[in-house]
């Protein structure tokens, strides 16, 4: 199980990486193959202008720390993984779920975490 215990670290750690995308887009930091920037979520029927998709790419950085910190803590045996895991999942899901044409894989992995936090949290422990 120790060895399920580190793949699913490694997993978590790197959609936290995958977040980093959608701030390097939603922030004009640079291009990311695959990614458009744009003004607008849900489709194209809420348009946030410049500054609102900056602010918004800039919480995608913050999802990608929460995954990163949250699979620290999980391989540290801290306590406070799995709150943090899933409250980070939550808000990632919300803000993949804005965007669900670039990021529906995103948002479809955050349920599952959502759901083997409810179902079987000790699964691989």
């Amino acid at each position: 199980m120790k060895i399920l215990f580190v793949i699913v670290a490694v997993v978590l750690i790197l959609h936290g990486l995958i977040h980093l995308m959608g701030t390097v887009t939603y922030m004009r930091l640079g291009t990311v193959q695959g990614m458009a920037y744009k003004t607008t979520l849900l489709d194209g029927r809420w348009d946030l202008g410049e500054n609102g998709i900056r602010s918004y790419g800039a919480l995608w950085a913050v999802a990608a720390i929460g995954f990163i910190l949250a699979a620290i803590a999980m391989l540290f045996g801290w306590s406070w993984w799995k709150p943090t895991l899933a409250a980070v999942a939550a808000f990632s899901l919300a803000l993949t779920a804005l965007d669900w044409k670039a990021a529906s894989v995103g948002a479809i992995l955050n349920i599952a975490i959502l759901a083997w936090l409810a179902v079987a949290p000790g699964l691989i422990e």
